[in-house]
């Protein structure tokens, strides 16, 4: 099932992995082979987009853990926490939009029976 982000904002490598670290990464930190798993990009579309969100400081360094370097989501820059404002305005609206079902008003559906030739 997609979220309502990638549904407004398209399916890209970049969205779901913004998605994921919108999700997850605010207080814990990552490796890159977590992100991939999470955010189900592959490890070399991961590496091409990745100089770009260190760069724009979109995500930032905290520690090594064995070899794997951790990374989280930058909080701290102005752009983040629009964005994150952003993503979760999208949640709410979407899930405001959704009619709500009443068990009783909802039509029943009777049982359907096999005609045996």
């Amino acid at each position: 099932m997609t979220s309502a982000f990638i549904r407004y904002e398209g399916n890209t490598p970049k969205n779901r992995i913004m998605e994921f670290l919108v999700t997850f990464a605010i207080e814990d930190d990552y490796s890159m082979m977590d992100i991939t798993k999470h955010s189900k990009v592959s490890y070399a579309t991961l590496k091409n987009v990745w100089g770009e969100f260190v760069k724009e400081k979109r995500v930032v360094f905290t520690r090594f853990v064995g070899k794997a370097k951790m990374y989280k989501l930058n909080v701290k820059s102005p752009i983040i926490k629009k964005f994150i404002e952003y993503y979760w305005k999208i949640i709410e609206e979407e899930s405001e939009e959704k009619p709500k079902i009443s068990y009783n008003s909802a039509p029943s559906a009777g049982a359907v029976s096999a005609q045996h030739i």
